[in-house]
């Protein structure tokens, strides 16, 4: 399996979805991140990442909240966002990253 490193180490906009299974917001990203993937495609990649699965990963960037999304270029975060987004801010974030 990749470790997150190599898996956002890529030219392509990697989003990280920092959920959690019990999250109501987070329920309710997911047919926008679906939506996000039709469109986009090969653009962009997408890793959801459960915060009590993965608590060690979600300190190391120091989310606090869930939903939280980070855009990763090139090993970089470009881009970090909190609470439901709307399709179109993702693919603007996602555009510039």
């Amino acid at each position: 399996m990749s470790s997150f490193n190599d898996i956002i180490d890529t030219n392509t906009p990697v989003l990280v979805d920092f959920y959690a299974t019990w999250c109501g917001s987070c329920q309710t990203m997911m047919p926008v991140l679906e939506q996000l993937k039709k469109d986009l495609g090969d653009d962009v990649k997408i890793i959801k990442i459960d915060v009590d699965k993965n608590k060690s990963l979600a300190t190391k960037f120091q989310v606090r909240g869930v939903p939280a999304f980070l855009i990763f270029k090139n090993g970089k975060q470009v881009w970090r966002g909190a609470g439901v987004q709307p399709l179109h801010e993702l693919k603007s974030q996602i555009a510039r990253a």
